[in-house]
């Protein structure tokens, strides 16, 4: 009896033990995020080339709404927003790319699913923008409608959601159509605007890109009205790397917690003596949030500093300041009618 009860104390003690381990500090599997801090840049896998997103300019510089979410992230690692590499992935390409470990994370627009965040081993970090598929046509088409479609040849991406989407929709409706798959966006751009496809269909804000940069006549071509999904689009890393996924998941929500405290690229600096608790607490001159995500203190600011707020990049790569121009529309901030708002950061 005597040897039965301290053996149970024993597994008491062993528990207890255990669970105090467990609840010392942050998971720690995976390593991604040690392994990027010892290499010294961070690798993300980007879209080959979709204006406004993730796109290399005239001279060489990859620009958009997903490189400046890249470049955030190296600023709040390392505080120096070059510190990041580029790899260009296929619809296709792009989730292997990122389960071998080829890239640390997907700064691409890729759609959280069921499926991608449970089968395929990944974690989505947010979204930095909301979309939905639609499809571009020819105004002399005569077309003002997705149901006048029928029978169509319709131009596609494969391995995307806008594939199975536009499959279910046709199929539900009894609608027969021809799709037209092609991996590379420009490739499947020259294919439509040279009048093999009837109709191109992926994310509208895609599509205004596509018909923004790529068409011959943009005015000749409309986005029609109707959107048959919903396409909430942001990073995504490996699952069983938690530290790394913080990281990733609160440079989003710092961008857009910028944005909803007013501080810009521009006045980030003369912040820094604001009386306001929370604009110090974001700023890292009240210390904490660093620590808790095992970076500098002035994290934030370094991100802000690199690349400004949300709105700022948003604005800069697909709003009115960008060929594109976009309306903010779902994507503007929860208190100007739009679905975006920053995770409390206290």
């Amino acid at each position: 009896m005597i040897v039965r009860r301290t053996v149970l104390r024993a597994l008491g003690a062993a528990c207890a033990l255990f669970a105090a381990l467990g609840a010392s500090g942050p998971a720690r599997a995976g390593g991604t995020f040690d392994a990027v801090k010892q290499r010294g840049h961070v690798v993300c896998g980007v879209n080959i080339g979709v204006s406004g997103f993730s796109a290399p300019d005239q001279q060489g510089r990859w620009t958009g709404l997903d490189i400046d979410l890249c470049r955030g992230i190296a600023a709040a690692m390392f505080g120096d927003p070059t510190r990041a590499r580029f790899v260009p992935t296929s619809s296709a390409q792009r989730f292997t790319a990122l389960q071998s470990g080829e890239v640390d994370v997907l700064t691409r627009n890729a759609t959280q699913t069921l499926t991608r965040d449970t089968a395929l081993g990944l974690n989505m970090a947010g979204v930095n923008f909301f979309d939905g598929q639609a499809f571009l046509v020819r105004k002399a088409l005569g077309v003002d409608h997705v149901d006048k479609l029928a029978g169509a040849a319709i131009c596609v991406m494969p391995g995307t959601t806008s594939e199975q989407n536009m499959a279910d929709y046709f199929r539900t409706r009894g609608m027969a159509f021809t799709p037209v798959v092609i991996e590379n966006v420009d490739e499947l751009a020259g294919v439509f605007f040279s009048g093999r496809c009837d109709a191109l269909s992926t994310d509208a804000s895609q599509l205004a890109a596509i018909r923004a940069t790529n068409a011959p006549d943009p005015s000749a071509f409309i986005i029609l009205p109707q959107r048959i999904s919903k396409e909430p689009l942001g990073p995504m890393v490996r699952q069983g790397d938690e530290e790394w996924f913080n990281l990733v998941k609160w440079t989003l929500s710092a961008m857009i917690e910028a944005e909803e405290l007013g501080i810009t690229q521009a006045t980030v600096d003369r912040l820094l003596d604001s009386p306001s608790p929370e604009v110090a607490r974001f700023l890292g001159v009240k210390p904490g949030f660093g620590k808790a995500l095992g970076v500098d203190e002035r994290w934030a600011y370094n991100i802000i500093k690199a690349v400004g707020n949300y709105g700022e990049s948003f604005e800069r790569n697909l709003g009115q300041g960008s060929p594109i121009k976009l309306e903010r529309g779902m994507n503007n901030l929860w208190t100007k009618g739009g679905l975006v708002y920053s995770l409390p950061m206290r």
